[in-house]
Order: structure tokens, then C-alpha cells, then sequence
């Protein structure tokens, strides 16, 4: 008998301590390599050590461009898909709290009042009588004692749905820092690309005019004058594209800005020459910088979340214990409530045990396949920003070589057009070796306008593949 009694405290204890039944987190191992690729595309990318971590730069630190900074601030206070993040994070904190009260009882005040009439063939007394009764009290309804972790571990499941929201939100606001600053650095692109379109144009229009003069008195063929002509039409039709583009990315940064009104003109760039480039930052020597990039933390949150939710599953196969208790004054007449000897009380533990039901065993079979889903997202998020992170480094390390010999190759086809219009002034070739060495020029100076686009927004990209942006 004492053996007995000495199993059931040690029972009893253990319940009231509470156990719980979510496996243990560790975090997994990461799918890809420590260190970041090599190769020849890789000699000269910024991998060296820094004192901070990219993603502890902030935003108005590392761009430097006065007006670029003062447009990304805009689009913090009024971007609507920004908005609606830090909205989630909100909804998500709330949802959290309402999970965590319920390990605790709720307290509830209650007035009732009741009369009734009996008619004489139902009384025992053969007379109709009249009941009355009011009660006040209060009490804790149906409280579910968490005995084995369950609404522990929902709990859990929940905070890290909320935590995995916030990160969602610091997701979101480095994509909008980072559109923001290329959709200004394609402004910029295109205006200077349309400045060269301009030029090009009034070049090829005083080609014509002077062609035409040469024609009228017989010094300039019928063919030259229809091949100018033709590069005239050429050139206004790009003067024409990247008007619509520049009016387009007006557009682009106004949406992402969130104004109602037009922007300043003061606020946009004139062109690429123009912007200041952002500060230079480097990868680190190590990859394992992109386990604090917050989409990879939201995708770790919510492995967590799927972690919890199978204690909360294995919970559901025990014993529920509950408990309702109040405490109160009840009497038949209203006015005799709080007289002496009207007090009353209510303590009513509950305990229900599943004896059979299948769908508890399928919750947790279901549970733990939601664990390994959200594993696998886990390492393919780790596996694309590595490979993000990889090709940025790759563009980092290539393209000073590619803006040289692009730089190379425009002054050799200012050069070759130079000599080329010098030949045809002295009649000493024909007018379509000109017309492809300046159509070989302009192609070569909107690449290398692309080129050093590609270069300024290869560094934004950097410094948002690695975390930055976010705070």
C-alpha cells in the first residue's frame, strides 16, 4: 500500500510539473558549402573580411546618393506592400497573445436570475407555487490544465509564426530599398541613354543637311541621301523608345515611393554620371553569413512553428484535464444575497481520454510530414540565396574587365567613325562606311551605359543578398 501511494505521488508530481512532447530543435546543417565559389570568375569579387556584417550596415549608410536616400525614406513611411507586412506582423502578435492566455484560466463574473410558476397538478402540495432564485459569483469556466505541454507547444507554434511574420516584413523591406534604388539607377540609365540618342540624332540630322546640300549640286548621290535618311528616321525612333522608357521609370519609382502626387523633379536623377555610387562592401570569407538574411531566419522560424506543432499532435493522444470552479452567493429572494449562510461554491475537475480515434494519429503523421516540409524549404531558401549571393560575386569579379574593354572598344568606334566621316568629306570613300561606323559607335556606347548600370546595381544587389536593408 505504501509502494502504491509513493507511484501515485510520484505520478501526480510529474503531472504537475508539466512535460512536453516536442522533439528537440537543432538547428540543421546547411546545404551548401562554407566558403564561397572559386574560380576565375571569382578573383577579383569582394569576399574579404569587413568589420561589419553587411546586413548591420544600415540603408542610408551605405547609399550614398543624397537623393536616391531621401526617395527610399518615402517609400518606407508610404509603400503600400510595406504597410501591409508590418499589418501581418501585427495580426500575427495579436494571434500569439490570444494563444498564450489560454495557459491561464480566465476569470468570469456572473449574475443570474431566474422565476418559475409550477401549476397545482404538477406540485406536490396540489397548489400552484412560484420559484425564484439569484446568484452572483465568479468563476473559471472549462480551464484546460496543461498537464502534457499541448497548449505549450501551441504557444510555441505560435510565436514562431509571429517571428517568422516579422522577418517576412524584413524581407519586404529590403526588397523595397533595393527596387527603390534600381528602379532610380534605371532612371538614370535611360536618361543618359537618351541624351545619347539626342546627340546621335542631331549628328545624323546635320549628316543630312549636309548631304542634301551636296546633293542639290550634284556632289552626293541619290543613295547616300536616302541611307542618311534612313539613320535619321533611326535616330528619332530611339529619341521616341527612350522617352517612353524614361516616363515608365518615372512610373516604377513612383509606385514604389507610394506618392499620390507627382514626384519633385529635384528628386530624380539627370544621369547615370550623375549618382553617387554606393559604398563598398564585401561578401566575408564565409557563407555563413546568409544564415542571418531574414528570409532564411522566416524559413527556420516556421520549421520551429512545424517542430512545436508535433508536441502539440502527440499531446492530443492524452488524457484532457479540465477544470471549472466558482464561488459565489445564490438565494430565493433578491434581497437576501449576501446574507449570512448564502454563500456557495462550485469545484468540478474533468478528465476525458481518447479511448479510439484514428484522425489523433493522423494529426501527428501529418504533423511530422509539415516538420519535413518545412525542412526542405529550409535548405532549398539556404541553397538559392547561396546561389544569389554566388552570381552576384561572380558579376562583381568580371565586370571591371568587361566596362575596360567595353571602354576600349567605344573609343575605337569613335575613332573608326571620326576617320570614316574625314574619308567621305574628301571624297575619298562612300557614305556607308559611315553609316556603319556610327551605327557600331552608338551600339557601343549604350552597352557600355548598360555595362555601368550593371556595375552600380550589382553592388545594391550584393548588399540585399546578404541581409542588408533591414531594420
Amino acid at each position: 500500500m505504501k509502494r502504491q501511494l509513493m507511484i501515485i505521488g510520484s505520478v501526480a508530481g510529474l503531472l504537475l510539473a508539466g512535460c512536453s512532447f516536442t522533439p528537440e530543435y537543432n538547428r540543421p546543417e546547411a546545404p551548401v558549402s562554407q566558403q564561397w565559389p572559386d574560380g576565375p570568375a571569382y578573383e577579383k569579387a569582394p569576399v574579404a573580411s569587413q568589420e561589419k556584417r553587411p546586413g548591420d550596415i544600415p540603408w542610408h549608410e551605405f547609399f550614398a546618393d543624397q537623393r536616391m536616400r531621401q526617395l527610399i525614406e518615402m517609400a518606407l513611411e508610404n509603400n503600400r506592400d510595406l504597410r501591409l507586412a508590418a499589418l501581418n506582423v501585427e495580426r500575427a502578435r495579436a494571434m500569439y497573445g490570444i494563444q498564450r492566455a489560454t495557459l491561464y484560466p480566465s476569470v468570469d463574473a456572473t449574475a443570474e436570475a431566474s422565476k418559475s410558476r409550477t401549476p397545482a397538478d404538477l406540485s406536490s402540495t396540489g397548489e400552484a407555487t412560484h420559484h425564484e432564485q439569484y446568484s452572483v459569483g465568479l468563476g473559471v469556466f472549462a480551464w484546460e490544465i496543461d498537464f502534457f505541454g499541448r497548449l505549450r507547444s501551441l504557444r510555441e507554434q505560435a510565436l514562431e509564426t509571429f517571428l517568422a511574420t516579422e522577418q517576412a516584413r524584413r524581407s519586404t523591406q529590403i526588397l523595397i530599398v533595393s527596387s527603390v534604388a534600381n528602379a532610380y539607377l534605371a532612371l538614370a540609365a535611360d536618361r543618359e541613354n537618351l541624351q545619347l540618342s539626342q546627340t546621335t540624332y542631331d549628328a545624323q540630322k546635320a549628316s543630312y543637311n549636309l548631304i542634301k546640300r551636296r546633293f542639290d549640286v550634284g556632289l552626293s548621290s541619290e543613295l547616300d541621301l536616302n541611307r542618311v535618311k534612313s539613320q535619321v528616321a533611326v535616330a528619332r525612333r530611339n529619341i521616341a523608345r527612350y522617352t517612353l522608357r524614361v516616363a515608365q521609370d518615372i512610373n516604377a519609382v513612383r509606385l514604389l515611393v507610394g506618392s499620390q502626387n507627382p514626384l519633385p523633379g529635384d528628386l530624380l536623377p539627370g544621369d547615370l554620371a550623375g549618382v553617387k555610387p554606393p559604398n563598398t562592401i564585401t561578401a566575408g570569407v564565409s557563407s555563413q553569413v546568409l544564415l542571418l538574411r531574414p528570409d532564411i531566419l522566416q524559413a527556420e522560424n516556421q520549421l520551429k512553428a512545424a517542430n512545436a506543432n508535433i508536441g502539440a499532435a502527440r499531446a492530443a493522444l492524452f488524457p484532457n484535464i479540465s477544470l471549472t470552479t466558482s464561488i459565489g452567493t445564490a438565494s430565493a429572494e433578491l434581497s437576501g444575497l449576501f446574507n449570512s449562510g448564502s454563500g456557495t461554491w462550485l469545484f468540478g475537475p474533468q478528465l476525458s481520454m481518447p479511448v479510439f480515434d484514428a484522425r489523433l494519429w493522423a494529426a501527428v503523421d501529418a504533423a511530422k510530414a509539415e516538420n519535413q516540409i518545412a525542412l526542405t524549404n529550409y535548405e532549398k531558401v539556404i541553397q538559392e540565396a547561396f546561389r544569389e549571393v554566388a552570381d552576384v560575386l561572380s558579376v562583381a569579379g568580371t565586370i571591371d574587365d568587361r566596362l575596360e574593354a567595353q571602354q576600349a572598344y567605344v573609343d575605337a568606334a569613335s575613332q573608326t567613325y571620326r576617320l570614316s566621316d574625314m574619308r567621305y568629306t574628301k571624297g575619298i570613300d562612300n557614305y556607308l562606311s559611315v553609316l556603319d561606323a556610327q551605327r557600331s559607335l552608338f551600339a557601343a556606347q549604350q552597352e557600355l551605359v548598360m555595362l555601368k548600370l550593371e556595375k552600380i546595381s550589382n553592388q545594391v544587389r550584393l548588399y540585399a543578398v546578404l541581409g542588408g536593408g533591414a531594420e
